[in-house]
């Protein structure tokens, strides 16, 4: 070993310069040689661009990180000199300083590894990039000088293009996550060596191309189908309206009765993500680091549960540093609730805001942050505490009550669809006929959002569940007859006056599953039955 060393020592360049063997190599440049690297960080689901600095000029060994970086930011610079040196490179001798420019925002994590690692070794002229300013470049280093993934990656490569760089080198993991960006160079690297190599211009390597086409494609990985539900004929239909109209649905039944198999089959019926809610969507989960190594794109919707033990911040998103949560992972998919009573209150009520708004807005000191949080709302509950339907139950009417008075009205106000799941009858359990498939669902529900889309071409509307007092007294006129109907149903029923508006807004979506312009009597009088708990059934 100290052999080793000692060889090591003879032929370095700065005891060469000590004993007057060669020039100091940052004398011979005229002063101190200063790299300038592109690279890039993640705040919210969006990058912002960073210039990795290094300067290495003479004096006593020190390398300093400066810009405003985190403990992993620090700790980068034991992981890069242990890369540097166990990839054939040799340890800079004499002052190294490493900014991170803008300096007045944090750094996190490992992603700079790869760009200080390289910035290093052109400052310190062990290599000659030629096309260092080309790229933006990220990646976490072994210490064996491998590179490893970072969180983030499409995000960057968004950045990197709208910077008008060529292109972006990255870890082999991330390339595809990165490819979907059309018109950027992609390159994945797999050590620092091959990334030195390739910035010289000594080794070539072809830029990852991804069809995007062909992703979307691709059967899902599941092989859940409503064909696998036996009976429930009412509640499928139900769920075929909640996906049509975007509406949030809740299902109340005894355990057993399918609720939580409803619920997960629901994402096979909405209709698939367009490109543009692809990218969104995996920005998310990628900053996350949800994605799995080498998957380039989100093409299904999401589908989240959490347990009931979740927290605010797991819901919403948050910790020091606000990160997104599940219903932000949940964007553009669905979100299920089960056993909705048991989450505690504080939680749920965080949820009004994005359920209104379609984004959840956190603010923490370490800064504000907006995530997107587009998504379908299933819940599900037993209709008592001990899970039984009311008149078996054995819990007085107070506790049931109590059970169902857990659930806020503000928070059922902003549910559409309130749907029973009776048990299922042991003639349906056993009835060999499959019911119809997803992608049959799937198609009606297709054409009606299609109806939707048109209607709100002109607006900053997707489907019926975001319509307004405005678009409802536009789009959802009724003629005298309904009307009377509909006041006879909210007197008869003792429906609440907050069930007036999802009535109407469920009536324009059963119409566009019709294929109807005109919201009728037979719409609206199908809509009624989907307000179980504003019929107060339990009282």
């Amino acid at each position: 070993m100290v052999t080793a060393v000692a060889r090591w020592v003879a032929n370095s360049s700065y005891l060469k310069w000590t004993h007057g063997l060669t020039p100091c190599p940052a004398a011979s440049q005229g002063g101190d040689v200063l790299a300038q690297i592109n690279s890039a960080a993640v705040q919210g689901i969006e990058a912002f661009s960073i210039e990795v600095e290094v300067d290495s000029n003479f004096g006593q060994t020190n390398i300093v990180v400066v810009g405003l970086p985190d403990a992993a930011v620090k700790e980068s610079r034991d992981r890069v000199m242990t890369a540097l040196t166990n990839s054939g490179f040799r340890f800079p001798m004499g002052r190294v300083t490493i900014n991170l420019a803008p300096a007045d925002v944090r750094k996190e994590g490992p992603s700079f590894d790869l760009p200080i690692a390289l910035g290093t070794l052109a400052a310190t002229e062990q290599i000659e990039p030629v096309a260092l300013a080309d790229y933006a470049i990220v990646g976490e280093l072994a210490l064996t000088g491998a590179v490893r993934t970072v969180k983030g990656a499409l995000a960057i490569a968004l950045r990197a293009k709208a910077q008008g760089l060529r292109g972006i080198l990255v870890p082999r993991d991330n390339a595809a996550e990165a490819a979907v960006v059309v018109g950027l160079d992609v390159i994945p690297v797999q050590n620092l060596r091959e990334a030195a190599l390739f910035l010289e211009g000594h080794v070539q390597i072809a830029p990852l191309r991804v069809d995007t086409a062909a992703l979307f494609n691709r059967p899902p990985a599941d092989d859940l189908d409503m064909a696998d539900v036996k009976g429930q004929e009412s509640v499928k239909r139900a769920l075929e309206v909640a996906a049509a109209g975007g509406h949030n649905l809740l299902l109340i039944g005894p355990p057993g009765t399918g609720k939580s198999m409803l619920a997960k089959r629901l994402a096979t019926i909405l209709p698939p993500l367009t490109l543009e809610e692809a990218l969104e969507t995996t920005k998310i989960h990628s900053i996350v680091g949800q994605l799995a190594p080498g998957q380039a794109l989100v093409t299904t919707r999401p589908f989240r549960s959490p347990h009931h033990t979740a927290s605010d911040a797991g819901l919403l998103g948050g910790s020091i540093n606000p990160t997104p949560g599940e219903i932000s992972l949940a964007h553009h998919g669905v979100l299920f609730l089960d056993e909705l009573p048991e989450f505690k209150r504080s939680v749920l009520e965080t949820m009004r805001q994005p359920l209104e708004e379609g984004r959840v807005t956190i603010s923490r000191a370490a800064g504000t942050m907006t995530f997107p949080s587009e998504f379908m709302l299933v819940a599900a509950m037993n209709p008592t505490p001990d899970g039984k339907m009311p008149h078996e139950s054995k819990s007085s009417p107070r506790e049931i009550q109590n059970y169902l008075g857990r659930i806020s009205g503000p928070l059922l106000d902003r549910i559409d669809i309130h749907i029973e799941v009776p048990p299922v009858r042991f003639a349906e359990m056993t009835k060999a006929a499959p019911g119809e498939s997803s992608s049959t669902i799937r198609d009606r529900v297709i054409v009606a959002r299609e109806r939707q889309l048109a209607r709100f071409a002109d607006r900053r509307i997707t489907c019926n569940a975001r319509m307004g007092a405005r678009e409802l007294k536009q789009f959802v006129p009724l003629d005298e007859m309904t009307l009377q109907m509909l006041k006879n149903a909210m007197t008869e029923l003792n429906l609440s006056a907050r069930a007036y508006d999802r009535i109407l807004k469920v009536a324009r979506t059963i119409a566009d599953l019709a294929g109807s312009d005109a919201v009728t009597h037979e719409h609206v009088f199908e809509a009624v039955q989907y307000r179980s708990m504003d019929r107060n059934l339990w009282g």
